[in-house]
C-alpha cells in the first residue's frame, strides 16, 4: 500500500495531514520501507502519524519524536521513544541529540514558527546520517504573519533555505564578500522545495572539478563578448594581480584518445 493508502484507511491514533505531501513522502521516503530506519519527527499531537510511519515503513523502524505536550509520553509504543520539551529551546534539543543515534530521516511537523524550525534545523541538521533527509513541513508559515512570515521577508525559514542555495555553489562564487560556509552548508547536497515542504539531503560536498576526454575535432569559437572585464576588475588585475577563475581551479585535465584502428 501506498503511504497514501495507508492514511486513508488508517483507524488508529488521528492524523492530519495535506493530502499532497504523500506524494513528497512516497517519492523521498520509499527507498527506506522494510529497511532498518531511525527517524525523528518533531511534533507529533495526538500520536496517529508515529503510527503511520511504524506501518509504512515496517517492523525495523524505530521513530523517535519531540512534542511540547507533557500527555504525549502517553503515546509511546513498541519501537517509539517521546522526548518532551520545546524544539526552540537549543540546550533541550542538544540534550535529546546526545540521546539519539544517527538518523535517517528527521522531519519537522512541529510549531511551525521561525525560531523553532531555525533553532531546530541548526541544532540537528547534522545528526542526520550521509545520504539522509530533512525535511521541514507546512512551511506556507513561512509567509504568515501570525508565525512570524511574511513575503520575502528576512530571518523566515524559507528566505534561510534560499540563502542556502547560494551556498551550494562555494566552489563557484568568486566575491565571497558578505556569505559564509559552515558544516551545515558544506553538509546540504541538494535542496527540492514544493508546496509547503522542503526536503534537504545531507552529503558531504566534495569539490567538484570538470574533465575533457575525447579527441578534438574543431576550432573552437570563443565567445569573446562574454569574456569583457568591467574598468573595476581591470584596476584590481593591475594592483593585486590576475586572480584565477573558478573553472581554471576546478579543471581537472584533458585525457586525449589516440585513434585505433577497429
Amino acid at each position: 500500500m501506498t503511504i497514501r493508502d495507508l492514511f486513508y484507511n488508517h483507524e488508529g491514533n488521528l492524523i492530519h495531514k495535506w493530502d499532497h505531501y504523500f506524494d513528497i513522502y512516497e517519492k523521498h521516503f520509499a527507498q527506506y520501507r522494510g529497511k532498518k530506519v531511525n527517524m525523528l519527527e518533531i511534533g507529533i499531537s495526538h500520536g496517529g502519524s508515529l503510527q503511520l510511519w511504524k506501518k509504512f515503513f515496517g517492523p525495523q523502524a524505530h521513530i523517535y519524536a519531540i512534542d511540547i505536550n507533557p500527555d504525549c509520553k502517553k503515546l509511546e509504543e513498541e519501537n517509539t521513544t517521546i522526548f518532551i520539551g520545546s524544539q526552540s529551546d537549543k540546550a533541550f534539543l542538544e540534550n535529546v541529540k546526545g540521546q539519539l543515534p544517527e538518523l535517517d530521516i528527521i522531519l519537522d511537523d512541529g510549531g511551525h514558527t521561525m525560531i523553532q524550525q531555525l533553532v531546530s534545523f541548526e541544532t540537528l541538521f547534522l545528526k542526520v546520517r550521509e545520504g539522509g533527509l530533512y525535511v521541514v513541513e507546512d512551511t506556507h508559515t513561512s509567509y504568515w504573519n501570525e508565525f512570524h512570515g511574511g513575503l520575502r521577508k528576512r530571518g523566515t525559514f524559507v528566505e534561510h533555505a534560499k540563502e542556502l542555495i547560494d551556498k551550494l555553489y562555494e566552489h563557484h562564487i568568486h566575491d565571497k564578500t558578505g556569505i559564509t560556509f559552515d558544516d551545515i552548508s558544506r553538509h546540504v547536497n541538494s535542496i527540492a522545495f514544493y508546496d509547503s515542504v522542503v526536503v534537504f539531503e545531507k552529503a558531504k560536498r566534495s569539490n567538484p572539478f570538470h574533465k575533457q576526454v575525447g579527441n578534438k575535432t574543431i576550432t573552437p569559437y570563443e565567445p569573446t563578448e562574454l569574456k569583457k572585464e568591467s574598468f573595476l576588475e581591470t584596476l584590481k588585475a593591475m594592483f593585486k594581480g590576475k586572480e584565477k577563475h573558478s573553472f581554471e581551479i576546478n579543471d581537472g585535465g584533458f585525457v586525449k584518445k589516440e585513434n585505433t584502428p577497429d
